[in-house]
């Protein structure tokens, strides 16, 4: 199967797997433990029954939204992921690029390969920006400063690695391992080693590089990383991040309705339940079963978003049915980055409209703005 015929996510997976070294492909594709809250992100969208409705003018459809200020031509964003710039050639570029022709915003992982300031002038348009609470505050209020003066507007604050979670894939694998084992693997991958890891100075590790100026590998990245997540961090530390970013902060990694009360509490602008992908805490609940009690603890007070194996036009009304304003994708936009650059997202993102529009008109509903639980098929 080549990229013109790949018409789900399973298919662009696919592709991701031949051509990423191993490493890199299972570092995307795995999750924390057994994976089994990642599995059960997946199951349990797929479990939501929409009601099909019939004999509705449904000729003209609407999926644009707005959000956070800003106009978005469906209620998608391009979340945040790690080292995407290792995915294809300085990934990030490509995929904001592609975020910024369908017209949606893409958010920049601190932890990505390519630095904002690429990512604004290669795009004309100056990304979200993703950040921990880092260790190292003088740093932290280094990089906040960075990405506001670079235009950045709005800030998904993470806050569900106080530790990173135990991922037995990357250990196998040898993600976090020596320099041989990944060689053996990149050799395997002769496509990539010239096009990524060659021409596409991969190991520049963007927001970070200043924090790491004598990086040569992986391990030098995961090992600064070990040292600067905050074990220590409360909601009384937003007043730090609030100090340093006048503008607005959705707290990204709530699953229970008490936090999400405490995130808006704290000052935040908006929450997004997500369960990092299932890459933290193995065991916890799918992000899709969260959302109704965390949307309704919210009451409208603030935008709720939602993560956690989103794929398609489907999984994005079943999420607006269940409380969301807007949904983040993942895994998803990176299969398709891994799969074929800008071209994969920008074939993944038209088909994912046109799915959408098709969800819209045969559940009836005219405008993705009036996506509510009465599309919901619950007995």
């Amino acid at each position: 199967m080549g990229l013109n015929s790949a018409a789900t996510v399973a298919d662009y997976r696919a592709l991701a797997r031949k051509r990423l070294p191993r490493f890199l492909f299972d570092y995307v594709d795995g999750a924390a433990g057994e994976e089994v809250t990642a599995a059960r992100n997946r199951d349990d969208l797929s479990a939501v029954r929409l009601r099909q409705r019939v004999m509705i003018d449904v000729d003209t459809i609407s999926t644009s939204t707005d959000l956070f200020g800003e106009s978005l031509a469906m209620p998608v964003v391009l979340g945040p992921v790690g080292l995407a710039g290792l995915f294809a050639r300085r990934g990030e570029v490509q995929a904001a690029s592609a975020a910024t022709s369908v017209g949606i915003p893409f958010c920049l992982s601190s932890l990505g390969i390519c630095p904002l300031a690429e990512v604004k002038l290669k795009t004309g348009r100056s990304p979200w920006f993703q950040l921990y609470m880092i260790r190292d505050r003088a740093f932290m209020r280094d990089l906040l400063t960075s990405a506001w003066e670079c235009g950045a507007r709005v800030l998904l604050f993470t806050v569900d690695v106080p530790v990173s979670g135990i991922r037995h894939r990357d250990r196998r694998s040898g993600l976090t391992g020596t320099m041989y084992r990944q060689a053996a693997q990149v050799a395997l991958r002769p496509h990539w080693a010239w096009d990524v890891g060659l021409r596409g100075q991969p190991l520049l590790f963007g927001s970070i590089a200043p924090a790491l100026p004598g990086a040569r590998n992986l391990g030098d990245f995961w090992g600064w990383l070990g040292r600067n997540f905050d074990g220590s961090v409360t909601w009384e530390d937003i007043d730090f991040v609030r100090r340093h970013w006048p503008g607005t902060i959705v707290v990204k990694g709530v699953l229970d309705a008490d936090d999400a009360r405490a995130a808006l509490a704290s000052g935040a602008d908006g929450v997004i339940v997500s369960n990092h992908g299932g890459r933290q805490l193995d065991g916890v609940r799918s992000s899709i079963s969260a959302l109704p009690a965390v949307a309704d603890a919210v009451a409208g007070a603030a935008p709720v978003l939602v993560d956690g194996g989103i794929y398609s036009g489907i999984d994005i009304v079943r999420a607006l049915a269940s409380g969301a304003e807007a949904c983040l994708l993942g895994r998803a936009w990176a299969y398709a980055l891994a799969a074929g650059g800008q071209k994969g997202i920008d074939q993944f993102l038209t088909d994912l409209q046109r799915e959408l529009v098709n969800t819209l008109a045969l559940t009836g509903c005219r405008d993705i703005r009036a996506v509510s639980a009465e599309l919901l098929d619950a007995d």
